[in-house]
């Protein structure tokens, strides 16, 4: 490979975080500035945000590489918690011990005596949050609950959050207004500008023992344009780059090599609408199809150039299935084009959950549209981050959170084939390739079910609920069905065998987490994803 081709020690453009690699630009020390000081003068709170790759991850792990012995600190990761989960979280990430039933009062005392211990002996107590943007609103009331807890003169818990902009926007909610005016230190991180990017390609060169020369201006400026001064995107090109030259022989990279590299890596990601436009990517905006097209049995191939209007698409990187008829290749192209105003409509989620409660056939409220959890509505909300096999075993359908151009966009799954995708945003209803629907999807999706349990069902217990209970259970095992309304020790040991075969904790109590996978798993009035017709 490259590596001892061009003399390295090591892989300079490696994705894989190294500390040795870890560079700090003006831009990011001046965000741990401002953080450090909105943590230290006296508030609880800090936020960091910024898009995907520029850096967000490396400025909080600096700060935390350099506390000193008087701070501890926790890191959580991809949170998609219930108000309770955070707080087991918490507990987890400083060893503090609680039982598996705790409520969330139990949880909190415990959190708040660890607090107190730490204060006493003159340590700090800091939690950083990173995916901040994915905690529910419910959740982030929670987190602020517990930085409540201070002396006279400073907060127990220090708290960062590091999200995507969507965290910004989700802290404009009226009903997190409480939360946000917490916030004492706010830095949104920018991507690196041309300077800033050559300083980075040769740190990492330098580093790796290379030669810094490899990467001429003009190349830099090349590279900064496409890919925005993301970091992330600068590696992906950069080692593209190298990769490229050795493979041809090259002892030097060439501008033109460079070009092709940042359009190769670039068409596997969304397109900045301020890219612009020079004659080697004339349509790059049109390599959105790129991005889209990626399934099996799909290789690329050279095109003649096709005139579509006033526009000119030239296609030597839109994949297509070999021998396609450049027709096939337009249909792709008006069909992204659509695809995209369409979806440029999706500008909120609420929007998105009207559009789901309508599948339901709800009128959803502007309270509904929250998405609040531990709401008394019989039509329940969740937000969660999972993979599309999660989504398939609802089988029913999702609001999604999509990205499109690096904006967030919103839209019900209404319908899935083993071919094709359905989206729902507003009246529009837009159907498209499968394989497009990885390419558009952060993950990220909202689902409904209507709740018929409002508290936990344990033995001795009895009542509706409770005969509930035992029809549900009897429907998911495949049993005759028993008027029984009582908690008894047979009940238990079926709650148990359900828990055991859901992978849940083994208690004989019907919690929670037990009582939702059960509603979910008999969701006998639920809008169907797939018919069966159309099974996966």
């Amino acid at each position: 490979m490259y590596k001892d081709y061009f003399g390295f020690s090591e892989w300079p453009f490696s994705i894989v975080p190294n500390s040795r690699y870890l560079y700090l630009s003006q831009r990011h020390q001046e965000a741990i500035s401002y953080l450090k000081s909105g943590l230290t003068s006296g508030g609880g709170m800090a936020m960091l945000t910024g898009e995907v790759g520029t850096g967000k991850t490396t400025v909080a792990k600096s700060m935390l590489a350099n506390l000193d012995e008087f701070t501890k600190a926790g890191l959580i990761l991809n949170p998609t918690f219930s108000s309770i989960e955070l707080l087991q979280a918490v507990c987890d990430e400083y060893a503090i011990e609680y039982t598996a039933n705790s409520t969330l009062k139990d949880l909190s005392q415990a959190i708040h005596h660890y607090l107190m211990d730490n204060h006493a002996q003159g340590i700090q107590t800091l939690l950083v949050i990173d995916e901040a943007q994915h905690l529910a609103p419910d959740v982030l009331e929670q987190l602020r609950l517990i930085t409540n807890l201070e002396t006279e003169s400073q907060k127990l818990l220090k708290v960062l959050l590091v999200g995507q902009p969507e965290l910004q926007q989700k802290l404009q909610w009226p009903q997190l207004r409480q939360l946000a005016q917490r916030i004492t230190g706010r830095y949104h991180l920018l991507p690196l500008d041309t300077k800033e990017t050559g300083a980075y390609i040769h740190f990492r060169l330098a580093t790796a023992g290379g030669s810094v020369e490899l990467f001429s201006k003009k190349m830099i400026a090349v590279i900064t344009r496409y890919t925005q001064g993301i970091p992330r995107l600068i590696n992906l090109v950069c080692d593209e780059s190298l990769k490229r030259a050795h493979q041809s022989g090259m002892p030097s990279l060439t501008v033109a090599l460079v070009t092709q590299s940042c359009e190769f890596v670039m068409a596997y990601q969304m397109p900045h609408s301020n890219v612009e436009t020079t004659p080697e990517s004339a349509s790059h905006g049109w390599k959105y199809v790129a991005a889209l097209l990626l399934g099996l049995g799909v290789t690329y191939t050279t095109l003649p150039q096709i005139e579509q209007g006033t526009h000119t698409v030239l296609n030597r990187f839109i994949p297509v299935k070999e021998q396609v008829a450049q027709v096939e290749v337009i249909e792709h192209v008006a069909l992204a084009s659509e695809a995209k105003r369409v979806l440029n409509h999706g500008l909120t989620a609420e929007g998105a959950l009207r559009d789901l409660y309508r599948t339901w056939g709800y009128r959803a409220s502007m309270f509904d549209t929250l998405c609040l959890e531990g709401t008394d509505s019989s039509v329940s909300c969740r937000m969660t981050h999972g993979a599309m096999e999660e989504v398939i075993d609802l089988n029913m359908p999702v609001a999604l959170t999509l990205s499109l151009d690096g904006q967030s966009r919103f839209a019900v799954l209404n319908r899935l084939t083993p071919d094709s995708f359905s989206l729902l945003v507003g009246d529009n209803e837009l159907t498209l390739p499968l394989e497009w629907l990885a390419q558009i999807w952060t993950g990220e999706y909202r689902y409904l079910w209507i709740n018929q349990f409002d508290q936990t069902l344990r033995m001795g217990m009895q009542g509706r609920e409770v005969e509930t209970l035992n029809r549900k259970l009897a429907l998911v095992f495949g049993e005759p069905v028993e008027n029984k309304s009582v908690f008894d020790e047979s009940l238990k040991h079926r709650v148990e065998a359900f828990q055991r075969w859901q992978g849940m904790t083994v208690d004989g109590i019907a919690g929670e987490q037990t009582l939702t996978r059960l509603d979910l798993m008999t969701q006998t009035q639920a809008p169907a994803l797939i018919t069966t017709s159309e099974v996966m």
